[in-house]
């Protein structure tokens, strides 16, 4: 899979994901896929400031586009 294609996989499924987020008063904002594809990621409203950030972002999106796409290594979280 291309990088491109890869990235346009990663939106999608981040647009699957992002309603669970929104449901809490929170999103995310897509910042970038590096070359060791990592999905660089901005938390963002409520989701920007709760102390579960962290654990949203790793067990929830991260194990959600790993499952998505496999060629994903990590989901960072940017500030």
């Amino acid at each position: 899979m291309s990088n491109k294609e890869l990235e346009a996989a990663v939106l999608e499924a981040l647009d699957m994901f992002r309603p669970q987020l929104q449901a809490d008063g929170g999103d995310m904002e897509f910042i970038s896929l590096d070359s060791e594809n990592r999905v660089h990621l901005r938390l963002v409203g409520a989701c920007g400031s709760c102390p579960m950030a962290t654990m949203t972002l790793k067990m929830g999106i991260e194990r959600y586009l790993k499952d998505a796409c496999p060629e994903i290594v990590e989901v960072v979280q940017e500030a």
